[in-house]
């Protein structure tokens, strides 16, 4: 079998990135370090990704992969991974074909595994940050299957790195990869951690942030959920043009805002919604450790 000598291979990538007609793709590489140690006051947070038999309300968990690394939290430098874990789980039924051909898991891998619930904890245990690229899709997994994870504060950089401003037209994994010059094989835990995780520790395109700096900013600061409580019906379709999402089981309207929004959109309810007359609505704090889980935050009414 014919090989190709690496040094060869080297001086042609080298040759074609340097026009600009060509662009070199590489395959992701494994790394621990990815840079030199911090400097200064250091913390650790956790990528963590899952792959199920399908959605949330009908399905399980089999996958977990967890990567808890140091950063710099003066800057958000990320200097190394400490630790890893991944698991398979079987979920006690068969995996549906439509599943499998995403991830490749099987029902022979899946069978007679379990998810070591120790070794996560211990992987996850004092991390100020959990970091999912979809967390409002992993995270009520994990909370189902894995209580730990309801102690904990969790982030998403999918949702809360602003990647339109950043001149990021798309936010799949895959896509991130590329335009950071990078593919890999996707779509089962441990690799899609450590692609997320190379993605937050490189420089954004136009802030020149890490994305791990975006998100220790963006889980630090709470949303609000306002609930329009005893809204008429005739207003339903004024709310949901300004963003209110039904709520079946609490058959009200609501919408999410910053802290900063808050007083002009209560300002709005009271004179388009409840035309002008006194009313009541709840507020719903999102903070970290309620974000993107199925759990409510603290709800208070105030009169507006």
């Amino acid at each position: 079998m014919n090989t190709v000598d690496p040094a060869a291979l080297e001086a042609a990538a080298a040759l074609l990135a340097s026009h600009p007609d060509f662009r070199v793709i590489r395959r992701l590489a494994i790394r621990q370090e990815f840079g030199p140690p911090a400097t200064g006051e250091t913390a650790h947070a956790v990528v963590v990704d899952t792959e199920t038999t399908g959605r949330f309300d009908t399905d399980a968990m089999i996958e977990i992969a967890l990567l808890r690394f140091e950063y710099e939290t003066a800057t958000g430098r990320i200097t190394r991974i400490v630790d890893t874990y991944s698991g398979l789980e079987d979920p006690g039924f068969p995996i549906p074909p439509e599943s499998t051909e995403i991830h490749g898991i099987t029902d022979a891998m899946v069978s007679g595994r379990r998810i070591d619930d120790a070794r996560v904890a211990e992987v996850v245990s004092g991390a100020t940050l959990v970091i999912a690229h979809n967390a409002a899709f992993d995270r009520p997994f994990l909370e189902r299957r894995l209580d730990v994870f309801e102690t904990l504060p969790f982030a998403c950089s999918h949702a809360q790195i602003a990647w339109s401003a950043e001149a990021v037209r798309g936010t799949k994994l895959e896509y991130l990869g590329f335009l950071y010059g990078f593919f890999y094989d996707a779509h089962r835990s441990e690799i899609d951690c450590r692609a997320l995780l190379e993605i937050l520790a490189r420089p954004l395109p136009v802030s020149g942030a890490t994305g791990l700096w975006r998100l220790l900013e963006a889980s630090s600061e709470p949303l609000l959920r306002l609930w329009a409580t005893g809204s008429a019906f005739e207003t339903k379709d004024l709310l949901r043009e300004r963003g209110y999402r039904w709520d079946a089981p609490s058959r009200c309207w609501s919408r999410i805002v910053t802290k900063e929004a808050a007083k002009a959109e209560s300002e709005w309810l009271k004179a388009e919604v409840y035309r002008g007359r006194a009313a009541q609505i709840d507020v719903e704090v999102l903070d970290a450790r309620v974000r993107f889980s199925h759990r409510p935050g603290p709800r208070k009414a105030k009169v507006i």
